[in-house]
């Protein structure tokens, strides 16, 4: 059977970084084993989903190098969720339920207060059809819970291993409303056997989920996939990351100028036994990833290190892979630009304000008490043509005619051609700049 994964976001809002770890993890678990990554959106909730948010997620899929195989909406999909849900009724695995929300509350209260769990008494399975009738006479509606086994679940699970989990300590879950929308719990079961998924892989907190999900895959199907539940993301300092979250989406990240396989090598490594190392493609990716190096810890995010990672990859682009970005920008020097001031850029966007140093007519820094030294220098620049050996030929000669050497030297001479503290060799941007625009610089 082919491995079959699905990442099923809600089109509510943008994915973010804790969302983006689950769909990487899930896309490389599948190419890993050439199998087949489906997105499903779980747009049950007509009135919150849009369809902005869904071309959204699109988006930031395509941008991280995760296109799905197939693309499904679960608001085509309800003639499958209603026969589901008239099969486990004539199963009698799914019963009606008359209370009221302050009704059920009241119970919880009840209950913990004299310490018991608060688990639902199941009132409306042991209702009968005269009971039934006459609340319904009374203008309720019934909303509907799947009877579970109250037995223990167990399952091997790929991250956590042997699993447990007793029904009996958890409430018959409500699958459809009293309105007959349906819940999540439902329509994912109905469409993960629909779409033949082999392996479910999502975060720690649908661990208890699972449990109750297996119970209605074997109601429905005799069967569930395997589970994995990876641990879920902390910050650097080890808190949640919640209340941060909207700055940690993906497309802030796209457009604040990250790389995406920079987000990709992060969001796959982290919280594992491997080292978070730059990777530029998926197939380097694919040859250290396993589930099984994903540690129970929580994952600890930190943008400091994203930004370090992304700084990284940068410094490894040919200029092949930036060509079309830099034309953008209106920054594209050759080549022999990007080669030379590659290693000193923490994002591709900064190459616009490095190609304007370099080709631009901007004026160069020069201090009152070094303006005689910058003369001496303007006078030492050698003949064109000028080639990768011409800043030590100068420099030499400046040294020479100066008496200065060392920082005394090279500062002024970096500050008068560039204006900048630090950059990328001069020996590489000489040639670049030209002697006309030296000249200009240096002369002021």
């Amino acid at each position: 059977m082919t491995t079959t994964v699905r990442f099923a976001p809600s089109p509510t809002g943008r994915i973010h970084i804790g969302n983006a770890r689950t769909a990487i993890l899930n896309w490389l678990f599948a190419r890993k084993d050439r199998g087949r990554f489906i997105l499903r959106y779980d747009d049950t909730d007509l009135e919150r989903s849009t369809q902005e948010f869904a071309d959204g997620i699109a988006d930031d899929l395509v941008w991280l190098g995760l296109a799905p195989d197939a693309v499904y909406r679960q608001s085509e999909r309800f003639a499958l969720y209603d026969a589901a849900a008239d099969k486990l009724r004539s199963d009698g695995r799914l019963y009606a339920c008359y209370e009221t929300a302050e009704e059920l509350e009241y119970k919880r209260k009840r209950k913990l207060a004299r310490g018991l769990p608060p688990v639902y008494d199941r009132t409306g399975l042991n209702l009968s059809d005269d009971e039934r009738a006459k609340l319904e006479a009374e203008g309720r509606k019934a909303h509907w819970r799947f009877k579970l086994d109250q037995r223990e679940v167990v399952w091997t699970d790929l991250v956590r291993g042997e699993t447990r989990i007793d029904t009996a300590s958890l409430s018959d879950p409500v699958l459809i409303r009293e309105d007959g929308s349906y819940l999540y719990t439902l329509p994912s079961v109905v469409d993960d056997i629909d779409m033949g998924i082999t392996h479910v892989i999502r975060g720690e907190d649908h661990v208890t989920n699972a449990a109750v999900q297996i119970e209605i895959f074997e109601a429905l199907a005799g069967k569930a996939p395997a589970f994995a539940h990876h641990s879920l993301l902390v910050g650097a300092d080890g808190k949640g990351l919640s209340k941060r979250l909207g700055s940690l989406a993906i497309a802030e990240m796209r457009e604040g100028g990250l790389e995406p396989m920079a987000v990709v090598s992060h969001g796959a490594l982290i919280g594992t036994s491997e080292a978070i190392e730059p990777h530029t493609s998926m197939d380097t990716l694919l040859d250290v990833f396993d589930l099984s190096k994903l540690s129970r810890a929580p994952g600890r995010f930190d943008m400091a290190e994203l930004e370090n990672l992304n700084a990284r990859i940068v410094h490894e682009l040919a200029y092949d892979a930036v060509r079309e970005r830099l034309h953008a920008l209106h920054a594209d020097g050759g080549e022999a630009f990007w080669l030379a001031i590659r290693g000193n850029l923490t994002r591709v966007g900064e190459a616009e304000g490095w190609y304007s140093i370099v080709f631009g007519d901007a004026p160069g820094v020069v201090a009152d008490e070094d303006r005689e030294f910058i003369s001496q220098a303007a006078h030492a620049l050698p003949p064109e043509p000028w080639d990768d050996t011409t800043w030590k030929t100068w420099t030499d000669a400046v040294k020479e005619a100066s008496g200065r050497k060392g920082k005394g030297l090279f500062m002024p001479l970096r500050l008068a051609l560039t204006g900048q503290p630090h950059g990328p060799e001069l020996a590489a941007l000489l040639p670049l700049m030209g002697r006309r625009r030296i000249e200009d610089r240096l002369w002021g």
